[in-house]
Formats: structure tokens, C-alpha cells, sequence
């Protein structure tokens, strides 16, 4: 969808959520790739109010009726374990504003699913670390969060995306994509091809442990940049856990490995210097010690023991999703220039390498 054709539909959208007030300012926000955004402000009865309003991607995310029940089911709790524990639940988590006709999202005339959220303000987003201490306490808050929801049954929510950590299911999409070679491709990389069929033994640990009941199914962001967390403006401390697109029944092991691939790594994703990709084992470290300080005793003795084969295998998955990607000739992850996956596959491998090299420090900092 073109922008101009987003723009034309926002008075539509707007006017179905009915809000009791006069909207004095909207404006594109934030630099999100998958679902247009909206900062939208009101001069109401009890002041200004801002909103943020989205166009969700349902090429990406196939049920957005789904999704919404899964993100209103867990803020609902959420919003109750904050009110409890004495804190402000409208700053604390995110809350959907419902339509006029209180319905979860809005349909438009071109068939565009929409929703909308209390804005938070005086919040900042960090886009990396850049300070252990803020690694540290993201860990902490990503951890509180895993610990809110230990009660909340799992198995209950939607599957917004089918398989989106099953390393198996994401192994045999990649060897279809080696086999494909749609591109001729695969010649050009038959070492990185090589390293991600070595590891398939590796693929079903945590699969096959969840499938005999040794590890709990649990509530799971799936996608946990520091970039997801909101930041209060003035104290720097973690305030609320956003971007819950894809909160859904998984493994405590894919919120704590996603974390670690993209914070304790020295160097960019697509970065084509190998040389400069290896695991921060102190980052590593600070994080693990924040993580577990925030879940609080929620995890069961085997889920620690496991948290290193977490951070693997989220590595590991993301570099063979990179890889096929290239192999089919950059269908789904964007680029911004020729080989740019490949150079991503090729760091998560590193990385990959890297920590089987760190192994035993990184089980001895799970026991702490």
C-alpha cells in the first residue's frame, strides 16, 4: 500500500474510533518497517491526549483479529498484576483503545486492518546498547515481564505466526531453500551452506524437551530487541514492554536468546568484517544475572540450564532464515544493498562459533 493511499484512509479510520475530542495534530512516527504509524493528538475535555495509530501488515501477520486478542488478553492482565503492585498500568503496558463500536481493530474500506494505543509520553527507545547498565536493566525488565505472565495460561493465545521460533520447522525451510537455489546461489556459498547443515542435531533440544513436558509452555514476546523496550525519559529505567505483535505460546529460552544475539554481540548484524563479530561474554553475563533477577524464581532448574542453547539456537535460527533468504533471492528480509543477508547469515554464524568456543562460561553464568 502506498503512502498517499494510508494517508487517504486515516480520516476514515480516525472517525471510527469516535474519540471525544478535536484532533489537532497527526503526523507520521518512529521508523518501524512493518506497520505504518501514527502520532495523532486531541484536545479533550481533560486536556491533550495523544494516540498512536497503526496500520497492521497483514501480509506479514495473516489473522490481525488474532492478534489483537492476544495482545488485549495479555495487557488486560498485565494492566491488573501493575494496578496490584501499585504502579501506573497507563504507562506500564500498552493499551488498546477500542472502536466506537468496541471492537479490537478497524477494518477499512480498502480492507486494512488498524488499531490504536494510549500514547506513552516522555519515553525514549534505544536502538542498541550502548551502556551495560542499560543492557542490564532491560534484562530485568524482560525478565519481570516473563514473570507477570508465569501464570497466565499459554496455551490459550493465538498463533500469530505459525513456527516463528521452531528451529526444526525453520531448518527444513532452509535446507528446501538449498535445494531450490533459485538463484544459483548456493555454489557461491557452500560454506556457510555446510556450517548450518552441521548443526541439525542441535535444531530439536528445546523442541523436543517441550514436546516430552520438561519445558513449560509460557507467554513469549519473541522479538526482544532493546529497541522494544521504552525507556522513562527522565529516570533512563525500563518502563514498558511494546511491540507485542508477535506475544504468543513459546519458550522462555527465545525471549532470553533473541536478546543476547542482538545486544551482547560486538558488532553490527550485517556487519562484513568478521573480525569484529564475536559474543561479549561480560554483556552476556550482565544480561543473564538481569534476566534472572527479573523472573524471579519463575523459572523451573532446567529452563536455567538451558538459557545458553537459547541464545544458540535464536542465533543460529536467524543466520539459516538469512541464508535462505539469499538463496531465494531476498524475498522477505528487506536489503539496502547486494549481499546484504548474506553478510547477515554470516555474523549470526560467527557468532554461533564464537559461543561454542565460550560455552562452559556461559552455562557457569546461567548458575549464578
Amino acid at each position: 500500500m502506498t503512502e498517499n493511499s494510508v494517508c487517504e484512509k486515516i480520516h476514515e479510520v480516525i472517525d471510527a474510533y469516535a474519540i471525544n475530542g478535536t484532533l489537532t495534530c497527526k503526523e507520521p512516527y518512529g521508523n518501524g518497517h512493518i506497520n505504518d504509524t501514527f502520532l495523532l493528538t486531541y484536545d479533550t475535555p481533560g486536556g491533550v491526549q495523544k494516540y498512536i495509530l497503526q496500520r497492521m501488515n497483514h501480509s506479514v501477520f495473516k489473522n490481525p483479529q488474532a492478534l489483537m486478542e492476544n495482545i488485549s488478553r495479555v495487557t488486560s492482565y498485565l494492566r491488573q498484576i501493575i494496578i496490584r503492585r501499585g504502579g501506573n498500568p497507563d504507562r506500564e503496558t500498552l493499551n488498546v483503545i477500542r472502536t466506537a463500536d468496541d471492537s479490537l481493530c478497524y477494518k477499512d474500506s480498502a480492507c486494512n486492518y488498524w488499531r490504536m494505543f494510549l500514547f506513552i509520553d516522555d519515553t525514549i527507545c534505544l536502538e542498541q546498547v550502548e551502556d551495560p547498565r542499560e543492557f542490564y536493566d532491560s534484562a530485568v525488565a524482560l525478565g519481570t515481564f516473563q514473570q507477570m505472565l508465569a501464570d497466565y495460561p499459554a496455551h490459550t493465545l493465538h498463533e500469530t505466526i505459525p513456527n516463528f521460533h521452531n528451529t526444526p520447522s525453520r531448518f527444513e525451510d532452509f535446507r528446501k531453500a538449498v535445494k531450490r537455489d533459485a538463484l544459483g546461489r548456493a555454489r557461491l556459498v557452500r560454506e556457510e551452506i555446510d556450517f548450518a547443515l552441521s548443526k541439525e542435531s542441535d535444531t530439536r533440544v528445546l523442541t523436543d524437551l517441550a514436546a516430552r513436558g520438561e519445558l513449560p509452555l509460557r507467554v513469549t514476546h519473541n522479538d526482544t530487541k532493546i529497541n522494544n523496550i521504552l525507556f522513562d525519559r527522565t529516570t533512563k529505567k525500563p518502563l514498558c514492554i511494546i511491540d507485542l505483535d508477535t506475544v504468543m505460546p513459546g519458550l522462555s529460552h527465545y525471549d532470553f536468546g533473541d536478546s543476547i544475539r542482538t545486544g551482547a554481540s560486538t558488532g553490527a548484524e550485517d556487519e562484513q568484517d568478521l573480525s569484529k563479530i564475536e559474543l561479549n561474554l561480560a554483556l552476556y553475563e550482565t544480561f543473564t544475572k538481569g534476566f534472572l533477577e527479573g523472573c524471579q524464581g519463575s523459572l523451573s532448574e532446567k529452563e536455567i540450564e538451558l538459557l545458553p542453547m537459547g541464545a544458540k539456537l535464536m542465533t543460529y535460527e536467524c543466520g539459516i532464515r538469512f541464508l535462505a533468504d539469499y538463496l531465494d533471492g531476498d524475498v522477505y528480509f528487506k536489503i539496502h544493498r547486494d549481499g546484504q543477508n548474506l553478510d547477515r547469515a554470516r555474523t549470526q554464524f560467527k557468532l554461533v562459533a564464537d559461543m561454542e568456543q565460550k560455552w562452559e562460561a556461559m552455562c557457569a553464568a546461567a548458575k549464578h
